[in-house]
């Protein structure tokens, strides 16, 4: 190993305390998207501390925020989230369901971890440019909203990635890997429908049932089912049934809609027909619809010239080993988790991979996965969004996962919180901030992978990138 990357390593290791320290702030105060104010402030203190110039505020969302440092290209970012989901309050390193706050937010999908992951990264990266002399800049992403908001695609649509040779950043699993493939888009509208007041019995005649519109864009959107595409999905939630009595006629009613496609200019089509749907259920019933755009999420372009880099440093860097206390309490919450199996996103591709994760985790009744997959480059499709493909759309972008999660934890579930608040996912946090650090080093070195990254971004891209978000549209907390 390079004696620039063993540097790295080592800065990590000595100032550890520093990134699991913000991981432990940001466990103990979950804050939902684009309400992460304490979450936003903490790291901005932090980042001014050591040394980076701090944006805050950017591209006019109140909690999103850039550190960076050096000067010229090559410009690599490293990308931070931090928000946390609802109903998910669970106490530390506990393995039985036992919430801090009933009803509370929780890090059920391991933020807390990713953001500090990825601050290690930044740091190290920070020191190498100072220390080695080389020309490049480093800009660590405070990216709120994942969960809900989609800041990065807000981002996207005003061309911010642009200016990146390369964009990195990694996730919580329950798994080592890079992970490659593609994933759904998705689009995220409101639609408030609006009536008339009447007494349901006295005068139901003079009466328009906003619910009634709701109701019958439901039974549209149903019908709509059979002819879209087969990988499509649409999904809502009722969010005001126009109150609880039913003598009254409802006034007002609000569904939430999620439409999901592979590819974004599908899922933008889709959405346009679910519009009409709106539109034909307030006229149907005599009331008016309002329409609110959300967010929205693109497809994931893979980079496998970027893959490979990753995976190349992974394998360089020791993965964790876990005390007796720890593996214990890894064991108690396995067996909480309802499906075990072959971990992993190539294991469901590759017979050879899923055989040699099989036998690595003992299929999947290990309770932590203490090794790396293979490496597998696919265009493979994986349910799920994320706004990471928006930032894929506009500069080659590859991400890792670190095993912060034991086996078969459910996604966004205490499990989660439970684990991530823990030892084991400090270990998982400076795992992925080594490997991404490394990484970064290589594409400062080595011109010619950022290169042979760009080639390849090029080509698929060359279609252009659709942005699901809509001009004028400002991002929005549910």
């Amino acid at each position: 190993m390079e004696e620039s990357k063993k540097a790295a390593l080592s800065y990590i290791e000595q100032h550890k305390d520093i990134f699991t320290g913000v991981a432990d702030y940001i466990w103990a105060h979950p804050e939902l998207s684009l309400k992460e104010y304490k979450s936003a402030a903490y790291y901005e203190k932090v980042l001014e501390e050591g040394g980076f110039t701090v944006e805050k505020g950017v591209d006019g969302i109140e909690t999103a925020f850039t550190g960076s440092y050096g000067a010229g290209h090559p410009i690599i970012g490293i990308l931070g989230e931090f928000d946390a989901l609802s109903g998910l309050s669970q106490e530390k390193n506990v393995p039985e369901h036992h919430p801090i706050v009933e009803g509370g937010a929780g890090h059920g999908c391991g933020h807390n971890m990713l953001g500090s992951g990825a601050l290690a990264a930044a740091f190290a990266i920070k020191n190498y440019l100072e220390t080695s002399g080389q020309k490049g800049t480093v800009i660590f992403y405070g990216c709120p909203g994942e969960e809900g908001g989609a800041a990065k695609a807000f981002m996207a649509r005003d061309n911010m990635w642009r200016s990146l040779d390369a964009a990195l950043t990694w996730h919580p699993e329950d798994v080592n890997e890079v992970k490659t493939g593609t994933n759904n888009s998705t689009i995220q509208v409101l639609y408030s429908f609006h009536g008339r007041s009447a007494h349901a019995a006295g005068d139901p005649e003079n009466g328009r049932s906003a619910l009634d519109a709701v109701e019958l864009m439901n039974t549209g959107v149903q019908y709509l089912r059979e002819h879209m595409k087969s990988e499509c999905r649409v999904h809502y939630a009722i969010t005001d049934a126009g109150g609880i009595s039913p003598n009254v006629v409802q006034d007002h009613a609000s569904v939430l809609y999620m439409v999901r496609a592979i590819k974004v200019r599908d899922c933008v089509e889709l959405r346009k027909r679910v519009d009409k749907i709106a539109e034909g259920a307030a006229l149907m019933t005599e009331t008016t619809v309002e329409r609110s755009f959300i967010d929205g999420t693109a497809d994931l372009v893979p980079n496998f010239t970027l893959e490979k880099v990753l995976y190349d440093n992974f394998s360089q860097v020791e993965l964790p080993s876990y005390t007796e206390e720890e593996l214990a309490f890894a064991e108690k919450l396995h067996a909480t988790c309802p499906v075990h199996t072959a971990p992993g996103f190539a294991a469901s591709l590759d017979d050879q991979i899923r055989e040699y994760t099989e036998e690595k985790s003992k299929h999947g009744t290990e309770a932590m996965n203490r090794f790396l997959v293979p490496l597998y480059h696919s265009t493979a499709f994986c349910a799920g969004s994320t706004d990471v493909g928006d930032v894929s759309w506009q500069t080659p972008t590859a991400q890792i996962h670190c095993a912060g999660f034991v086996s078969g934890a459910p996604g966004h579930s205490w499990q989660n919180v439970s684990c991530g608040g823990s030892s084991i996912g400090h270990k998982a946090l400076l795992l992925a901030g080594k490997v991404l650090a490394l990484s970064a080093i290589d594409l400062y070195e080595k011109p010619e992978l950022l290169k042979e990254a760009r080639a390849e971004f090029e080509k698929r891209t060359e279609s252009g990138y659709v942005c699901p978000i809509e001009a004028g549209a400002k991002p929005t907390a549910i």
